[in-house]
């Protein structure tokens, strides 16, 4: 049996699987700061705007979505996270920007998912004049189960990320709490003694005669 054709569809199949259109990333919106991002986009091609804040004050950030002729086509005001899917009218540079300018103090960690377009079929599998082979079918059928598997990578990845900071600021918390009931004891403790000893401390013979 020839393997080559199999390992030949393999390679392939594990290569397109990280080829998509659009930009895929996670990064950091300091306070007082807005991050913009541009995508050309073809007319009539369908996108979706993906994003979720992972880390950061109240998990909150304002988004805005800008087409070609500066019309604003999507807005959010606070949001944790959203999905927009829109076919654009016309073609060009459409802007996506995310602000954190009403926090002053407060770091976000932001993950943004823009694709353009559908997926993109299997070389030789996009316009199949005849009937697929049951290889063919089943490197198909591999080839989306690998993308649902990378896109539940992703929010479970996310959804980690998310419970370990706020793990983490609960503990820091909870270290700090421990903290000040550590020293209020400590005070109340050292204060007590000091009135336990003046209550049973021997008084003076002039302090006797004054009374």
């Amino acid at each position: 049996m020839d393997y080559w054709p199999v390992w030949t569809l393999l390679t392939v199949l594990l290569t397109y699987v990280y080829l998509s259109g659009g930009v895929e990333l996670t990064f950091e919106l300091p306070d007082n700061a807005k991050e913009c991002f541009h995508q050309e986009i073809p007319l009539n091609v369908s996108s979706t705007l993906e994003f979720q804040v992972v880390t950061g004050g109240q998990y909150d950030v304002d988004v805005t979505l800008e087409a070609p002729n500066k019309e604003i086509i999507y807005r959010q005001v606070k949001a944790q996270f959203d999905s927009h899917t829109f076919v654009p009218k016309m073609s060009g540079i459409y802007v996506v920007c995310f602000s954190n300018e009403f926090s002053t103090f407060s770091h976000k960690l932001v993950y943004m998912d823009f694709q353009v377009g559908d997926e993109q079929p299997l070389p030789g599998l996009g316009e199949h004049v005849t009937v697929m082979t049951q290889m063919e079918s089943s490197a198909q059928e591999i080839h989306k189960n690998l993308n649902s598997i990378i896109d539940y990578q992703t929010h479970h990845r996310l959804r980690e990320a998310q419970g370990r900071k706020r793990a983490e600021d609960l503990n820091e918390r909870v270290m700090w709490w421990s903290i000040l009931e550590t020293l209020a004891v400590l005070i109340i403790t050292v204060g007590q003694v000091f009135v336990l000893k003046n209550f049973f401390a021997e008084k003076k013979p002039s302090q006797m005669n004054s009374k």
